[in-house]
């Protein structure tokens, strides 16, 4: 059959032609379409996660906070993403991919009218942040692993790898685009604190109903009670997991680092406007989709010596430009973190989705997103907190330290796997 040929559900019509009270006929697209559909819609979610980065500034002039709560406020979302991880993680095993999509959908436009709502005068502005930004990490954390999952199942037989590539393109694509979309929204557009989330909300419409659209790829004998995701994995994929979630976790927390604090960095080298703090980012998030793209003919260990050994050149020389106040250093070595990261974030996906059961893929690939969202948030309130305390630069440099040792780290056990085996 050709993939792209729409078929129609017809399971809710009486033999007649009459329908059913409690069925309606759906239009369903083939696997094709259904897995362009889910990266469509993975990479809208992903995009509101990010869309509030340059917009911290004007928000701590309109609320009078610093750089300790803007951490705080972005470390929100990554305990929405942990919490959906945890309490959905296995979601989509249990229910079926397409109602846990549209569950993130739905949680990702709530979050868009609490900024609306949060962009004006209000007295409770800074708690509607802290929600927004709770709901946002949860959207995010229902989103990712069940996309993940669900472009695996729609790929092709034997693409698997191809599949785990558009799915952390779309996941790491539509984390820059959002920066960059808020950023030019913000400096050219009316309404600055509000045209972007608006703009937001009319791509999930349409995400809803592409995702209405498309198959439920597996099949759900049973409802069952949905409980709390436990972090274990089956054994043939823990290995892969340790070595992988230490480079995620680095990878993850420089991206944490440009997302949350590079509006704080930028102003302290004198640089205040919305739209390049937008670029800035989002040029971090091009590179880490470049690496993905570039490494995926490698193989999985290759890939993830190279991405590592990448970051750990980049993180040293932001940790540099911190130092010195260099506007451009600290764009170059965002460039190259990101591609490392782009790199050993690809490679780690793809053996994990490729070694992971079919019934536990959704549960596997969240664990290893859990991990990667501790990086991105733990950091981040270090950083906060060492701003607050010490200054920017020296908290910098620690930072950019620790980084690079949790990237060796996982360089040299790699290292050692491929020695062995």
């Amino acid at each position: 059959m050709n993939d792209a040929k729409i078929s129609v559900d017809v399971s809710g019509f009486h033999e007649d032609g009459s329908m059913t009270s409690a069925a309606h006929a759906v239009r369903r697209v083939g696997p094709q379409a259904a897995f362009w559909l889910v990266a469509y819609a993975f990479a809208v979610t992903m995009l509101g996660t990010t869309l509030p980065t340059p917009l911290y500034p004007a928000y701590e002039r309109l609320y009078g906070f610093g750089p300790l709560t803007e951490t705080v406020v972005f470390a929100t979302y990554a305990v929405g993403v942990l919490v959906a991880l945890l309490g959905f993680g296995s979601a989509s095993d249990t229910v079926g991919r397409r109602p846990v999509l549209l569950a993130g959908l739905t949680v990702s436009a709530l979050s868009s009218v609490t900024f609306l709502v949060a962009g004006g005068p209000h007295a409770y502005g800074l708690s509607l942040l802290l929600v927004g930004r709770f709901l946002s990490g949860l959207s995010a954390g229902i989103f990712t692993g069940t996309a993940t999952a669900a472009l695996a199942d729609f790929a092709a037989p034997g693409r698997q790898l191809r599949a785990s590539l558009i799915a952390a393109v779309a996941n790491i694509g539509g984390l820059g685009l959002g920066p960059l979309i808020g950023g030019i929204l913000a400096r050219y557009a009316g309404w600055p604190l509000q045209t972007c989330f608006l703009l937001h909300l009319g791509l999930l419409l349409v995400a809803v109903v592409a995702i209405s659209a498309i198959p439920e790829p597996v099949s759900v004998a049973r409802p069952r009670r949905l409980r709390m995701q436990e972090l274990h994995v089956p054994a043939q994929t823990r290995t892969v997991l340790v070595q992988a979630g230490t480079a995620g976790f680095a990878g993850f927390a420089v991206l944490g680092l440009f997302t949350a604090v590079s509006p704080t960095v930028l102003q302290l080298l004198g640089h205040n406007d919305p739209a390049l703090t937008g670029l800035v980012v989002f040029t971090v998030f091009v590179a880490s989709a470049a690496g993905q793209v570039a490494s995926v003919r490698f193989p999985v260990r290759t890939s993830l010596l190279a991405g590592t050994a990448t970051l750990i050149v980049g993180i040293a020389a932001v940790g540099v430009s911190i130092g010195t106040s260099s506007l451009s250093l600290l764009v170059a070595g965002g460039v190259v973190a990101g591609a490392g990261q782009g790199i050993s974030f690809r490679a780690a996906l793809g053996a994990i989705t490729s070694a992971s059961p079919e019934h536990h893929r959704g549960a596997v690939v969240s664990t290893f997103f859990v991990i990667c969202y501790a990086g991105i948030s733990l950091p981040v309130l270090g950083v906060g907190v060492g701003i607050r305390s010490w200054g920017l630069v020296p908290t910098g440099e620690v930072f950019a330290g620790v980084v690079a040792g949790l990237s060796l780290a996982a360089f040299i056990s790699l290292a050692r796997s491929l020695r062995s085996g």
